[in-house]
């Protein structure tokens, strides 16, 4: 996963290299606070992009997770 300013610009998927055209939506959904920890805000922040490793555009939901400090697709309509 590549990004700029906290947003996602590019991820590899099947070993593709996709490139986000545009971002549809972005929400941040909370964690119950005692599964937090310090230094970790207890937040996933999802996105809904349009991507592609071409020219075929596909819609896909990513994640990122603060206390993992990781990146998930969790979704693809392409």
């Amino acid at each position: 996963m590549w990004t700029r300013d906290g947003e996602p610009t590019q991820f590899v998927w099947r070993d593709r290299l996709y490139l986000v055209r545009r971002v549809l939506d972005h929400w941040v959904v909370a964690r119950e606070w005692w599964k937090t920890g310090e230094g970790d805000p207890g937040e996933r922040r999802f996105w809904r992009v349009e991507a592609s490793p071409g020219r075929e555009v596909g819609s896909y939901e990513l994640r990122y997770d603060t206390a993992a400090n990781g990146w998930l697709l969790l979704r693809a309509w392409d």
